[in-house]
């Protein structure tokens, strides 16, 4: 089973799956959409992995931090939820949104993500709030390991629905902030001027 992969970024392939190099052999790996946002060719990347078995398949799913991966194993052990759903969940909320919106008991929020309805969301509701670690989580992130601010701009402005391109330019010109909150702000100043 592969647990992670350390190389370097080949190529990049729509929707979110990056071809890495690990010692001269390449492993496609789906990953989140804010990740993709990150990883371009050439550069170096570290991604959490779960190695996905089936009898037709095998796929590898890629994750920038230790907690995605385990709330994607979370997410995939709850009845109704495949790989292609963890996945576009995560793509929509970060784990700590994600604990959020749970414990809000935000159903509607669940219905942002692509291909869940109400009744789905209602389901994954009651199922979610009894197998999240939320203490867990939330204490992850209280540390700031969970993402960098960096990170969050970017999820930030996918959610917004700018495309991986746009959000890669501007992240190259931004000077690094403290908070994700200025980070954002600028952002979407240089992306609203370049939209103009």
């Amino acid at each position: 089973m592969i647990g992670s992969l350390r190389g370097t970024v080949l190529e990049r392939f729509t929707p979110s799956t990056v071809l890495i190099e690990v010692a001269g052999v390449g492993y496609l790996c789906s990953v989140t959409t804010s990740t993709f946002a990150e990883l371009e060719p050439t550069v170096s990347v570290f991604l959490h992995v779960h190695h996905h078995i089936r009898e037709d398949a095998q796929t590898l799913f890629g994750f920038s931090s230790r907690v995605e991966r385990d709330t994607f194993n979370i997410l995939i052990a709850t009845h109704g939820i495949g790989p292609a759903m963890a996945m576009a969940i995560l793509s929509t909320y970060s784990p700590t949104a994600l604990v959020t919106v749970v414990t809000s008991g935000d159903t509607q929020a669940l219905t942002v993500v692509p291909g869940v309805g109400k009744k789905t969301a209602e389901r994954l509701m009651i199922e979610l709030k009894s197998r999240l670690n939320l203490e867990g989580i939330s204490a992850v992130d209280a540390y700031g390991s969970v993402q960098s601010a960096a990170a969050d701009v970017r999820e930030a402005l996918t959610a917004l629905g700018y495309g991986p391109e746009e959000i890669r330019e501007a992240m190259r010109q931004l000077t690094t902030a403290d908070d994700a909150e200025t980070m954002l702000r600028d952002a979407l100043a240089m992306l609203g001027a370049r939209r103009a």
